[in-house]
């Protein structure tokens, strides 16, 4: 199996991570209680070892997360039925000045950097696909894989699979490819990214959309216990090596060409840091709890070194901006 290590811009982003922030292990502060946070389904398979580890860290708190489209998310913070989610978009202006309007401070911080990966049948053909090919695929100009590229499934109907129709990854797609307009012709909108791979391994004519984390093999990294996993995390700067990054073996996954660029290259962290994958997107925590309350200091773990090296080992981007902070008791 070939091992992808990262690149020396994925390890400079955790270098600056790491630059200032408070080790948890020497936090004063106990963390307790209750948490709620709504997620985009395409972010779950990242939040449960995000959870996983936080529980471990702090014994006495617990956090419930219920996986939605992002649109739902960001009405029940809208609408004060949670106060911590994560999705592919940050606050409008609109929104932001809805929460004012309310009174309720809230933080936003783009804690990750994902793309949306496409899977194929292990017994297909195909290995690349150009934007524009994927522009002509989403539009429905071709509605048969031999329109598109040369294949031996020439006469095969395409059949495109999203993991929800209000999905943060159809989101995306349709605002990449559509102008954020509807597709024209029917697309499956599968329960899950579970599902989505199942029908992709069923069917030699379907392309799935999926984001980055639900293909990637860290290695055993995700199968190790919550006491060894959180040591490991806690190890200093210089102890950290990188992770390797491999890709499931249950499906094909493509490589993707950008418009001026000859070769496609696959989603690993690397082409994703300096924009040679082009289906990149970024994914943002937004915080309207009070400070001291377990969501906040659920966000401030996601923020946080060792959050943000969980999302490392995931296979996607940790975020490194500042976080935003909007007070309007002032």
């Amino acid at each position: 199996m070939k091992k992808f290590l990262l690149s020396a811009v994925a390890l400079a982003t955790l270098g600056l991570l790491s630059t200032g922030c408070t080790k948890y292990k020497d936090q004063q502060k106990a963390v307790s209680g209750f948490a709620k946070v709504y997620c985009d389904e395409s972010f779950r398979n990242i939040l449960e070892q995000e959870i996983a580890i936080f529980e471990y860290q702090y014994p006495q708190s617990n956090v419930m997360a219920r996986y939605m489209s992002e649109s739902a998310a960001l009405d029940s913070l809208l609408n004060d039925n949670v106060d911590l989610i994560i999705t592919q978009k940050d606050l409008t202006q609109d929104q932001k000045r809805y929460l004012a309007a309310k009174n309720r401070a809230y933080r936003s911080r783009m804690i990750a950097v994902d793309a949306v990966a496409l899977i194929v049948n292990k017994n297909c053909d195909i290995d690349e696909l150009s934007m524009q090919e994927l522009t002509d695929l989403m539009t429905g100009k071709h509605r048969t894989w031999g329109k598109i590229v040369p294949t031996k499934m020439r006469n095969d109907s395409i059949r495109l699979l999203f993991d929800g129709n209000a999905s943060g990854v159809i989101h995306y797609a349709k605002e990449k490819f559509l102008g954020g307009k509807e597709f024209t012709f029917p697309v499956y909108s599968a329960k899950s990214s579970e599902e989505v791979f199942q029908l992709v391994e069923k069917n030699r004519n379907a392309i799935g959309f999926v984001g980055v984390s639900w293909i990637a093999d860290d290695m055993g990294e995700s199968q190790k216990n919550e006491e060894t996993r959180f040591k490991e995390l806690n190890k200093s700067e210089q102890e950290t090596e990188p992770s390797a990054i491999d890709f499931t073996n249950r499906v094909k996954v493509l490589k993707v060409r950008s418009m001026d660029r000859v070769t496609g290259v696959k989603p690993y962290q690397a082409y994703i840091a300096d924009g040679s994958y082009p289906l990149f997107r970024k994914i943002y925590a937004i915080d309207a709890a009070h400070p001291g309350m377990p969501a906040h200091q659920f966000f401030v773990f996601l923020t946080g070194v060792i959050g943000q090296k969980i999302i490392l080992q995931t296979g996607i981007m940790p975020g490194a901006e500042p976080v935003r902070v909007v007070d309007v008791s002032k």
